[in-house]
């Protein structure tokens, strides 16, 4: 029997504190060009597509697109960026996510949301991926971040 290509590999991966919110990270190594997670959820209506808020919805064929929020959902937590180190294919109407080279222990999963969530999503806020963000910029982000919730608190309670 031919072991399917579009089978995840079952590695060791943690949810945790990233950039832009959760995101997912390798703990253990992970070689080029093998499936690394399925993205899955619940199918929903062509009027559950429009009606939608959810932020992990994934459109798979003009007539199928899946709903990711459940928690898990690991692959719901991997963030965009602008030099991904994942890629999506979708194979048999299903969402599976690959590695693009060899992914260091530690090092955060990321994939490119593609143009049209970028454009309504990303960048209004800025984009917070390795590449567009050095980590000098990123501990300012950080700082001002932690500033403005310390005068939000102080408001609240004054």
């Amino acid at each position: 029997m031919i072991k399917s290509r579009y089978k995840p590999g079952g590695f060791d991966l943690a949810v945790k504190k990233a950039r832009a919110g959760r995101g997912v990270f390798a703990k253990e190594d992970i070689p080029k060009g093998v499936c690394v997670l399925e993205y899955v959820g619940r199918t929903l209506s062509k009027k559950e597509e429009y009606t939608s808020r959810s932020r992990y919805l994934f459109e798979v064929t003009k007539r199928k697109t899946i709903d990711g929020w459940n928690k898990r959902n690991t692959a719901r937590y991997i963030n965009h960026s602008c030099k991904p180190n994942c890629e999506v294919e979708i194979y048999k109407k299903r969402v599976f996510v690959f590695s693009l080279r060899r992914i260091k222990v530690g090092e955060e999963l990321g994939y490119n949301y593609g143009k049209s969530y970028f454009e309504a999503f990303l960048k209004p806020i800025g984009c917070r991926c390795l590449k567009c963000m050095s980590e000098k910029k990123w501990a300012k982000v950080q700082a001002k971040e932690l500033k403005d919730k310390a005068l939000k608190k102080k408001k609240k309670m004054a």
